[in-house]
C-alpha cells in the first residue's frame, strides 16, 4: 500500500497544535495525508483525557479507521494515551500507544506498518521525564491557527489529571514564537490563537538548557509589535495570572482582540479551596471589571465545573448567582467527573449524577441568557468578523472580534477574511445576522435567515 496517514484530533487546541507537528513528522518521512474518512496506510489519533468518556470516544475514533481500512495500522497518542496506555492496548484493532514524549517521533516507531496480533505495543515515558518543549501550531485550515506557546501545568487542581499526562509547565523561547507566527502570518492565515496548558505561565522552563527570561506580557507585547497579522487571540488564561497590565494592554492593541476567556470552576470560596485553585471569587469579580473598564465591548467566556465532590445546593446556588451577578457573555459548563490519582476522588460528599447533571442544565440555560443579553447589547455596532471558509448549505459562519457569532448567505469573496459589519439582528438559534447590503452577493433577503 502507498505511503498514506490520516488523522483525528480529539479534544483541546493545543492538540490541534500538535498533530500538525506530527503530521509534518509524516511528510518529511514521505507520506500523504488523506481524509480519516478514507483509506491510509496508517491512522493517528491524537486523545484528550479531560472528557468523561475517554474511552468510548477513543474505541469509536478506532472502530471509524478500521472500517476504513481493515488493515490500517492505527497509532493512539495524546494524554489519554499517557494516562492510561495498558487500557488503549488492548482495544481491538490498535497497534502502537505512545506517550507525552514519544508522539512527536512517530515515524520512528511504526516499524514494518503490520497489523498486531496481540495487545499493542507501548511506548510511554514516565511523566517526570516529560520537561521539554516541542514547537507546534496547526496549519490545516486557512481561517486561524492555533499556536502553543507552553505545555504542562504545576498547579495541584485536586480533579485534574493533566500534570500527569503533559507533565511540568515549560514554554517555547519568545525568538521561536516570533518566528512560528511570522511563518503563519506568511501563509496568508488572518487570526492565530495563543495556545498552552497554562498560556498566563508563560517563561517557565528551560528551552536547549537555558532559561527563560521572558514574561507573558513581554510575549503578547513582541507579537503584537513583530508579527504581521490581522488579528490575535488568547485562548484561555487563569483569572491569577491575567495581569491588569495584559488586559491593559492588549485594550491599546490593535491585533490583539478583546475577547477574553477565564477559568472560574465554582462560585463558592469553599469550594474553590477544595479544588486547590489560586484565586477566590473577589480576585475573580475585579478580573472581569478591569476588562469590562479597559474592553467595554469584549466577549468573555467563563469555564465552571458541577457537582464537585462536597457542592451542596447551598455550594451551587453562591456558584449561580455569582456567575449571574457577573457581565459575561457565555459558560462552558463541566460536569465533574472522578478521575483516578486524584484527591479529589478520595473525597467525600459525593454529588449523586441525576443531582449533577440538573446543575449543569441550568448553568447551561444560564449561559444561553448571558450570551442573548451580550448579542443584543451588540447589535447596531459594527464589528470585524473573520468569516470561515466553509459553505454550509449556502450559509457561512463567522466570529466577530469580540466573539459574536454571526451567520450570512454564502459569499466565496469573504472566505477566510476579515470584513466589517453592522449587526442587525439574532435569529431563532441565537446567532446575529448582518445587516449588509442586499447587492452584496445573490441573497434576496437576508433577514430570512
Amino acid at each position: 500500500m502507498s505511503k498514506t496517514v490520516a488523522f483525528h484530533t480529539l479534544g483541546c487546541k493545543l492538540n490541534f497544535a500538535e498533530t500538525s507537528t506530527i503530521a509534518k513528522d509524516f511528510d518529511t518521512a514521505g507520506f500523504d495525508t488523506v481524509p480519516f474518512k478514507e483509506k491510509a496506510a496508517v491512522y493517528v489519533i491524537n486523545t484528550c483525557s479531560v472528557t468523561e468518556n475517554a474511552d468510548k470516544e477513543c474505541r469509536n475514533i478506532v472502530g471509524r479507521a478500521l472500517k476504513a481500512n481493515p488493515d490500517g495500522f492505527v497509532v493512539v497518542v495524546g494524554c489519554y494515551a499517557q494516562l492510561k496506555p495498558e487500557q488503549i492496548m488492548k482495544m481491538t484493532g490498535v497497534d502502537l500507544v505512545l506517550g507525552a514524549t514519544e508522539k512527536f517521533n512517530v515515524t520512528q516507531f511504526l516499524g514494518a506498518l503490520e497489523k498486531q496480533q496481540g495487545p499493542a505495543e507501548i511506548h510511554s515515558c514516565e511523566i517526570s521525564e516529560a520537561n521539554s518543549f516541542v514547537s507546534s501550531y496547526s496549519a490545516g485550515e486557512r481561517t486561524r491557527a492555533f499556536l502553543k506557546v507552553q505545555d504542562g501545568c504545576d498547579y495541584k487542581c485536586t480533579y485534574c489529571t493533566i500534570p500527569l499526562a503533559r507533565g511540568i509547565s515549560r514554554s517555547d523561547t519568545l525568538e521561536n514564537v516570533v518566528k512560528n507566527a511570522q511563518e503563519i502570518a506568511a501563509k496568508g492565515i488572518p487570526e492565530i490563537v495563543l495556545t498552552g496548558v497554562n498560556v498566563g505561565d508563560y517563561g517557565k522552563g528551560e528551552f536547549g538548557n537555558k532559561r527563560h527570561e521572558n514574561t507573558f506580557l513581554e510575549l503578547v507585547q513582541a507579537l503584537d509589535a513583530q508579527v504581521p497579522v490581522e488579528r490575535m487571540r488568547i485562548s484561555s488564561i487563569e483569572p491569577n495570572l491575567l495581569r491588569d497590565e495584559i488586559i491593559a494592554f492588549t485594550g491599546a492593541s490593535k491585533k490583539f482582540v478583546p475577547h477574553f476567556h477565564i477559568p472560574l470552576q465554582s462560585g463558592s470560596d469553599e469550594i474553590l479551596k477544595k479544588m486547590k485553585r489560586r484565586y477566590m471569587t473577589a480576585l475573580y469579580k475585579q478580573r472581569v471589571a478591569a476588562i469590562r473598564k479597559s474592553h467595554p465591548d469584549a466577549g468573555i467566556g467563563v469555564d465552571v465545573i458541577v457537582g464537585f465532590p462536597g457542592e451542596t445546593e447551598a455550594h451551587f446556588l453562591e456558584t449561580y448567582n455569582f456567575i449571574n451577578s457577573l457581565e459575561i457573555s457565555y459558560l462552558h459548563v463541566f460536569t465533574y467527573s472522578e478521575r483516578n490519582n486524584t484527591a479529589a476522588a478520595e473525597m467525600d460528599g459525593v454529588v449523586p449524577i441525576p443531582e449533577r447533571k440538573r446543575r449543569n442544565k441550568m448553568l447551561r440555560i444560564l449561559s444561553e441568557k448571558k450570551t442573548r443579553l451580550f448579542y443584543e447589547s451588540q447589535l447596531g455596532t459594527s464589528r470585524p468578523i473573520l468569516f470561515e471558509g466553509e459553505n454550509r448549505g449556502g450559509y457561512m459562519f463567522g466570529y466577530t472580534d469580540n466573539y459574536v457569532r454571526v451567520k450570512t448567505f454564502w459569499n466565496p469573496e469573504w472566505a477566510n477574511k476579515i470584513k466589517t459589519f453592522s449587526l442587525s439582528s439574532i435569529n431563532n438559534d441565537g446567532i446575529v445576522i448582518l445587516d449588509v447590503p442586499k447587492n452584496a452577493n445573490n441573497a434576496t433577503d437576508f433577514h430570512r435567515i
